[in-house]
């Protein structure tokens, strides 16, 4: 099973994908390095609680709607 790292890393991706956005466009939106978008979307980091904001704020979408996965 999948950590929730990497679930919020792959909802965070398909969101992104969706919306036709780049890592580069996302990331400088955000005010964040490419790098550390990538490492949140692979799973292999996790984002604070300000950057958790900051993303929903970008996206126009409530926290919690980042945290909604699809069933395996």
């Amino acid at each position: 099973m999948a950590t929730l790292k990497q679930r919020f890393g792959k909802r965070l991706r398909q969101i992104r994908e969706q919306r036709r956005m780049t890592q580069e466009r996302f990331a400088e939106a955000l005010d964040l390095s490419v790098d550390f978008l990538s490492l949140i979307e692979s799973g292999r980091n996790a984002p604070s609680f300000e950057t958790l904001d900051k993303i929903a704020k970008r996206l126009r979408m409530p926290v919690s709607d980042l945290f909604t996965f699809e069933r395996n």
